[in-house]
């Protein structure tokens, strides 16, 4: 290395210290990356991705050191072979020129010979010296091998060069009258057909690759169904189509998944049934009270008892909703634009102007009335304590949001989140002459979260509430 040296142990004191206090060094930022956390990142995250990896990684590890000690043992083993044969063959023409080193017709014999019988070009060059200059080499294992070769058979001062020529290698050898040239063809001293091989185990490897790919994909897809069918089922949709298959753990995570959805729907069948039955007990002695109030005729206290009755029944719809969370509706497709220009129009028939921004032809399958009633319980709670309320819708790639914005008096930060407590009031609602029974928010966010999405509240840009409803596609 010259006689210079290069601290390499991350560990090493600094060199820049000052009356033996040591100066604190803090890493760049963008060299601190752990090199464990840089392969986290660029792993892929699915399961295919990561079981493909897993299985060509070995693969192409053992074929690099595979064809890195064979190809080098070749190369080497070949190589020598190679090298020896044609210095043998040089070796036994410097004989036979020195056997008879008065004949005129020696050397065209020989220059003769050695092209028809050893395939090469020999010259002898009378006079001449060896070249002073040193070529480049650019085959160490071929400079080596011919070397040793020459040094060992033919013991006389020579010149080497095999990187001149593509096709050839220049050999001269010093004799007492001149220089005999060799031209051996590359072929000849050095394995020039080691690509073959390469393509043999490029090609087979391919093909490994291809076959893991395939099998791979179709141990995969079982666990892609299971997954679609989980997230079709969380959002409410059907998934009765989805049947086990793959591999025996994979069906067995399926039949479990089945057996889950079935008991949580005989659950939801069974509390709607029992739902249905009280909602049916409970309006019959309403019905009875409201036949009996008609008879008595009118005046004050009747008509306190006639509200009081229609805010029984109204509570009493808003309990049942709740409780039921309108799960016997069929899914279909639903153009929200055209849902919320409905509502929009519900709420001019009662007196609330409500404006509109919404981009055409975005349609989901959803609940229709079950999701209505999510959209009317948020206009509701806005138009009760505002006179501007506007509705915003957008979408995305991924998803659909709905924006409710109104410019009334909004609720504190710390009760973004205790409003979609069930029976939950604000303290400013908190009036017995107000309807309400602190069921709306609660309905309407069990209703976005049974579509697989989700409700927030935060600050409107017209200074009171906003609802967003993120729904995914």
């Amino acid at each position: 290395m010259s006689g210079v040296e290069f601290q390499s142990d991350p560990q090493a004191p600094p060199a820049h210290r000052a009356g033996g206090t040591e100066t604190p060094s803090t890493p760049p930022q963008g060299l601190s990356i752990h090199p464990f956390r840089l392969l986290k990142k660029i792993m892929p995250r699915g399961l295919y991705g990561r079981s493909l990896i897993i299985i060509v990684a070995p693969m192409v590890l053992l074929q690099v050191v595979v064809s890195y000690v064979f190809l080098e043992r070749h190369w080497q083993m070949v190589t020598e072979k190679l090298s020896s044969a044609v210095i043998s063959d040089i070796a036994l023409l410097l004989e036979a020129k020195a056997a008879f080193p008065e004949s005129e017709q020696s050397a065209p014999q020989l220059t003769a010979l050695a092209w028809e019988q050893l395939e090469m070009s020999v010259s002898f060059r009378p006079g001449e010296r060896l070249p002073t200059e040193v070529p480049e080499s650019g085959f160490s294992l071929l400079d080596q091998s011919l070397q040793s070769e020459l040094e060992q058979r033919v013991a006389r001062p020579y010149w080497l060069d095999t990187v001149s020529y593509p096709e050839y290698v220049d050999i001269r050898i010093q004799l007492p009258d001149g220089v005999m040239r060799v031209l051996p063809l590359r072929s000849r001293v050095y394995a020039t057909n080691s690509h073959i091989f390469l393509v043999w185990m490029g090609g087979a490897s391919l093909l490994l690759i291809a076959i893991a790919i395939l099998f791979l994909r179709n141990q995969i897809r079982p666990i892609e169904r299971l997954a679609v069918a989980a997230e079709s089922f969380g959002k409410g949709r059907s998934s009765r189509a989805f049947k086990p298959s793959g591999a025996l753990e994979v069906r067995r995570a399926a039949a479990a998944f089945l057996d889950m959805r079935d008991r949580i729907q005989r659950q939801i069948d069974q509390r709607t049934a029992m739902l249905a039955g009280v909602s049916h007990d409970l309006r019959t002695p309403l019905t009875r009270f409201k036949l009996q109030i008609a008879i008595l005729g009118d005046g004050p206290d009747i008509d306190d008892l006639k509200s009081d009755v229609r805010d029984m029944e109204h509570m009493l719809e808003d309990y049942l909703a709740f409780a039921k969370g309108e799960e016997g509706e069929a899914t279909q497709i639903v153009d929200l634009a055209e849902l919320l220009n409905e509502v929009r129009l519900d709420g001019q028939r009662h007196g609330h102007p409500i404006a509109i921004e919404t981009e055409t032809g975005i349609a989901l399958p959803l609940r229709r009335s079950a999701f209505k009633r999510c959209l009317t319980n948020l206009i509701d709670n806005a138009t009760r304590s505002a006179d501007t309320v506007r509705l915003t819708l957008t979408s995305t790639k991924k998803s659909v949001t709905i924006f409710i914005d109104d410019n009334g008096e909004g609720i504190p930060e710390d009760q973004l989140e205790e409003v979609f407590r069930p029976f939950h009031r604000l303290d400013t609602a908190r009036n017995l002459d107000n309807a309400g029974t602190g069921l709306g928010l609660a309905i309407a966010r069990d209703v976005a979260r049974s579509h697989g999405g989700e409700i927030t509240l935060s600050r409107s840009p017209l200074g009171g509430l906003r609802a967003e409803i993120t729904l995914p596609h």
